[in-house]
């Protein structure tokens, strides 16, 4: 049977593993290989590793320790970070990694979109599109881990990157990131209606109804979450866990 794809988002730092609320104040979570192993054990979808920092710091992806995050990890992963041309993306590929994420770079060279898809398939490229409400109360997407604001309207911005050849878009609301206060639905549902390829919605995320939601009624193709993978209680302890197949099945079908 089939349902959507339910995927932890890690993100990275430091070669740590932390977790952010609204893009700041990263609190650290641990090792990711051993995170990693704790995913494999309970059986997850798939995986999203983002390196938050790699970006604004001007360097390239962590090559040496992918390697071995791949060599550990027994689901799809997909990762971000730093890629900033076609030698980048070979190496994740020859690495292990299964999907390409592009975020700052598809702003900046969005024909590296194009070249990507040529090469890997359009399956293999996803664009990140990071989101968050201006002075003015208007959706705008950010780039540089949050930080640069581009005055791009993320719909119009969505049609663009399918045209240029994304197979997947990985949604994030930054104003939702780490609050667990649910997903910006209303800004899911704008973005699955204007492209005809699967949005993953991230951002939000508390309890597994938030999940049914964002599919159901925002029609977003995949859901992502962070903290609520990651954190326990009122306290925010780090715990790792992940649903069953069968709390997915009741939620999602």
């Amino acid at each position: 049977m089939y349902w959507p794809r339910v995927i932890p988002a890690l993100l990275l730092r430091n070669r740590g593993l932390v977790k952010t609320v609204k893009f700041k104040d990263p609190k650290y979570l641990g090792d990711p290989i051993n995170i990693v192993r704790i995913f494999n054990d309970k059986e997850v979808d798939e995986l999203v590793f983002l390196d938050i920092s790699a970006t604004n710091e001007k360097r390239r992806p962590p090559f040496d320790l992918l390697a071995n995050i791949t060599s550990e990890c027994f689901m799809p992963l997909a990762y971000g970070g730093g890629i900033q041309n076609m030698d980048d993306i070979k190496t994740l590929f020859t690495l292990g990694i299964e999907k390409i994420i592009l975020n700052t770079t598809a702003m900046e060279n969005p024909d590296l979109i194009t070249r990507a898809a040529e090469f890997g398939g359009s399956q293999a490229i996803v664009v990140s599109v990071d989101v968050k409400k201006n002075f003015l109360g208007r959706y705008e997407v950010f780039t540089h881990s949050g930080q640069k604001g581009t005055g791009y309207d993320p719909v119009r911005y969505a049609a663009e990157l399918e045209k240029r050849g994304a197979g997947e878009l990985f949604l994030n609301s930054i104003d939702r990131d780490g609050t667990m206060l649910g997903y910006d639905i209303p800004l899911i549902k704008s973005v699955t209606q204007a492209v005809s390829i699967p949005v993953i919605a991230c951002g939000g995320a508390h309890r597994m109804e938030d999940f049914g939601e964002a599919i159901k009624s925002a029609g977003a193709s995949a859901v992502s979450a962070g903290s609520m993978f990651v954190f326990q209680g009122k306290h925010r302890a780090v715990l790792i866990t992940y649903p069953t197949r069968e709390e997915i099945e009741r939620i999602l079908n």
